[in-house]
């Protein structure tokens, strides 16, 4: 009997460790507490090619990001993003990237860049916002996906070391308005 105990302590013991080293995994990429935490995101719409819709950023009042705007369909447009350049983020094939957001009820996507200029490919994954409540959403590194200009490659595979920057796109072919808040953004190994 004796024996039973100390093996349900020392089980006990490595159970309550777990979580406590859970959230010393979790580095925080992004958070927003402070007012001029905006000026390193970067507003790309579809105007580059023509397009008509509008994006905005800023630190709301509750110190979170707040991305907003107008998605328009005319001109052969439909897209709005935010951007920001991130670099030393040592992520891994394991490693998982969430985020807290608020949202519409529309679809978004997270996307990373392996180059420093953002251009290339887009790696991407979708998500769906709860119209006005907080979901914590997670992006595994392994599932990012290749897309360039709208088109996906499925045979490209995404190097974790090589990740230079992430931001939030929505590009649902839904024209009208549009608010996502993000409160944080952190990294899981």
């Amino acid at each position: 009997m004796p024996r039973f105990c100390l093996a349900c302590l020392g089980l006990f013991a490595f159970l309550s460790l777990v979580p406590q080293q859970r959230l010393l995994a979790d580095e925080i990429l992004f958070a927003f507490d402070q007012p001029n935490a905006a000026g390193q995101w970067q507003i790309v719409n579809d105007t580059v090619m023509g397009g008509r819709s509008s994006g905005q950023r800023q630190i709301n009042a509750y110190r979170n990001l707040e991305f907003t705007g107008n998605l328009s369909l005319a001109n052969n447009g439909g897209f709005s993003s935010i951007r920001t350049r991130k670099s030393g983020m040592k992520l891994d094939r394991d490693s998982v990237i969430a985020a807290r957001v608020r949202g519409d009820g529309r679809e978004y996507k997270f996307n990373v860049y392996t180059q420093s200029n953002m251009g290339g490919y887009s790696w991407r994954q979708s998500f769906r916002t709860v119209k006005d409540e907080w979901v914590d959403v997670e992006f595994p590194v392994s599932r990012f996906v290749a897309t360039w200009r709208g088109r996906t490659f499925r045979d490209r595979t995404l190097d974790p070391g090589q990740i230079a920057g992430l931001g939030f796109l929505l590009g649902d072919k839904k024209p009208g308005s549009f608010k996502l808040e993000v409160e944080s953004i952190k990294v899981r190994r």
